[in-house]
């Protein structure tokens, strides 16, 4: 069964950053998910844009960049100048006056466009925004931090997403508390890709290469 598997880099060791990058790219990772916050949107302060741009010259795979701020166009072209053709860039469409020009920003520069949907959002209030991006990121714990718990909820959210992408033209990807048990389940139902981080992927006394081989290889 084919599906991403997106390293969480706030969990990555940062003394080490060069290594990790390559560790990971050669131990079989798809991408590298950069979550950027800048205290306002979500309570704490994650990766900056320094250090976007360090990975991006890093990394030979593709940047998968969650912004996780207030008022994203007032500076998306400071990211985007620094990201690559085929890089993807999510929102939150809560955290902007007029997400669908954020979004064509993103468009325009030859990127991916994204959503990310919070636990407390609905599908609903995020309809529009379903035609024009083409991945829609589902955060399973409320975003800020990571190790926090997976509310069951979101599954029903998920289950929805599933019935429209077709029709809307999306991919749907998983981001928080990523556990084996939640891979087993939703990728077989059409969920394209994880992200993993401390559940699965960082902080384990096997390589790199050995973690994705495994969850790759689990038994549907």
């Amino acid at each position: 069964m084919q599906f991403e598997l997106m390293a969480s880099m706030m969990c990555a060791d940062y003394g080490h950053l060069k290594r990790e990058v390559e560790n990971l790219e050669a131990g079989g990772i798809d991408s590298f998910h950069v979550d950027i916050m800048d205290g306002r949107y979500v309570p704490n302060f994650a990766m900056s844009l320094n250090d976007m741009r360090y990975i991006a010259k890093a990394a030979k795979k593709p940047l998968d960049v969650h912004l996780m701020i207030e008022h994203p166009n007032n500076r998306i072209a400071l990211f985007l100048k620094h990201l690559r053709k085929g890089d993807t860039v999510y929102i939150h469409p809560e955290a902007e006056y007029h997400p669908s020009a954020t979004l064509q920003s993103i468009i325009d520069a030859d990127m991916i466009p994204g959503i990310a949907i919070n636990p407390g959002t609905s599908v609903e209030t995020v309809m529009e925004m379903l035609r024009i991006v083409k991945k829609v990121l589902v955060m399973s714990v409320n975003p800020g931090n990571a190790g926090q718990m997976y509310l069951p909820y979101v599954g029903k959210k998920i289950t929805k997403l599933l019935s429209m992408k077709e029709d809307m033209d999306f991919e749907i990807y998983w981001d928080g508390a990523c556990s084996a048990d939640k891979i087993l389940e939703y990728a077989p139902k059409g969920v394209a890709g994880f992200v993993l981080g401390t559940t699965l992927l960082f902080g384990k006394e096997q390589s790199y290469g050995e973690t994705l081989k495994n969850v790759r290889e689990l038994k549907f």
